[in-house]
């Protein structure tokens, strides 16, 4: 059977909120994951640098492993780089984006916040998303590159101070009508991994991610397509040192027991 995998590639662990719920709708896909650990992270860099470096590491990805479909598991890549991927690689390629439509569906004030990375939430994307999909809310925005790190500590074993994450939470709540929000949109795969030390710091308001969403994308994309059952997984990253290595038990509990430099 052909068992070319799908690669989901991220600047750091991020991208692995997205594979949860892949690896739920197809237990049986082979699945690679790849980090740019050497660029990492994408939040602060410059658009014309993640323009630049995004679409040369896919097509090595893509080169090497030759996936049926690649997961660009990064807001922020996707945001900026998707559309040169689609037109540099010549197979599917599904990017993620900020969940503010499932987000203004459930908010009952339609005061609804964006927690990105600083590149997400600046992007005219998000504008055309907002205006698209929740015209009749306040959308209010904050980047955070500390929460990107405190998301990597987690993964690392690393304690994080939970007043940490309510200063960043601040962010959005200090700003004017953010007293008023009631559902957040975890526009960065890097923040629902701690999700949940999230909603023990602001009690009462929801969170959504684009993670569900990306699942049922990829499985309508593979319809008519079977595995003899899932193999060994890849993690791959760009630099791989002591910190890389240090992921292994959280990359191995997701089922990724093979580790590689790209």
């Amino acid at each position: 059977m052909d068992q070319r995998p799908i690669l989901f590639f991220d600047s750091g662990v991020g991208g692995l909120s997205i594979v949860g719920p892949a690896r739920a709708a197809l237990p049986d896909a082979p699945f690679v994951y790849a980090a740019d650990s050497a660029g990492f992270p994408y939040g602060t860099k410059s658009e014309a640098e993640i323009a630049a470096r995004v679409p040369v590491l896919l097509g090595r990805l893509a080169e090497r492993y030759r996936p049926r479909l690649i997961v660009i598991a990064c807001n922020t890549a996707s945001t900026i780089a998707l559309p040169v991927v689609r037109a540099a690689l010549d197979l599917p390629v599904v990017g993620t984006v900020p969940a503010i439509k499932p987000a203004a569906l459930l908010s009952k004030t339609r005061t609804i916040g964006v927690l990105g990375t600083e590149a997400t939430v600046r992007q005219a994307y998000v504008d055309d998303l907002a205006a698209r999909f929740a015209g009749d809310c306040t959308v209010l925005r904050y980047g955070s590159a500390a929460l990107v790190e405190m998301a990597e500590a987690k993964l690392h074993g690393r304690p994080v101070a939970p007043a940490r994450y309510a200063a960043v939470l601040d962010g959005l709540f200090s700003q004017a009508g953010g007293d008023r929000i009631d559902v957040i949109v975890n526009a960065c795969t890097h923040f629902p991994l701690v999700e949940a030390e999230l909603a023990a710091a602001t009690p009462g308001v929801r969170f959504v991610d684009g993670g569900p969403g990306i699942a049922r994308r990829i499985v309508h994309l593979m319809q008519g397509e079977s595995w003899s059952g899932a193999a060994e997984g890849i993690a791959v990253f760009t630099r791989l040192g002591d910190d890389e290595c240090a992921l292994g038990p959280a990359l191995a509990v997701r089922g990724f027991t093979r580790i590689e430099q790209l």
